[in-house]
């Protein structure tokens, strides 16, 4: 569980991490930034920080943060209430992300599951995505990345993001973060 002298911490370096890329935010952006610890108590291994800069009944737009070799667990975005599940894509403003989606497994990966829920990662076909190349995740479709060795900015541009519905193979997870007083 994140303190909030943690979350405070973890927003500062989202922050930074924009910013010198030149990605300007609101003050009341930087005090929602949102630290997804995701439950696992090691947010340095698995989370990422996220911005929300629109999320409505039609589209979602977000900047993704992930330390260096953080990892945002296997997990899908199934229907809900009818809908198919979201749609999206990831472009890379800054770093290397290394997105596993099903489909035939990459030989020579890069991205590397963490040692302490490693059990929960079943699709392993990486794609490589460098500073100016996007993916797009179909609905319902299994995935996880993983940030290189200098950490990673992601925008996300998606069809209505529902995270609390958010399927992950480890059961251990909990998408609301928890935060302790301190």
């Amino acid at each position: 569980m994140l303190t909030r002298s943690d979350v405070k911490r973890h927003r500062e370096t989202a922050a930074r991490m924009l910013g010198d890329l030149g990605i300007v935010l609101t003050g009341e952006e930087r005090e929602n930034i949102e630290i997804a610890d995701l439950g696992l108590g090691d947010f340095q291994s698995e989370g990422l920080a996220l911005v929300v800069y629109v999320n409505n009944d039609r589209y979602c737009a977000k900047e993704l943060v992930l330390l260096p070799g953080q990892t945002c667990p296997q997990h899908r975005h199934p229907p809900v209430k009818g809908e198919p599940g979201k749609m999206e894509t990831f472009r890379c403003r800054s770093g290397r992300v290394y997105l596993c989606v099903d489909g035939a497994p990459t030989e020579r990966r890069r991205a590397v599951p963490p040692k302490n829920s490693a059990e929960h990662y079943t699709v392993f076909h990486e794609i490589e995505l460098s500073p100016g190349e996007q993916y797009t995740v179909p609905s319902d479709t299994w995935h996880w990345f993983q940030a290189g060795p200098e950490g990673a900015v992601v925008s996300e541009f998606s069809s209505t993001s529902t995270d609390e519905n958010d399927v992950f193979t480890d059961p251990r997870i909990r998408r609301a973060t928890e935060i302790a007083g301190d």
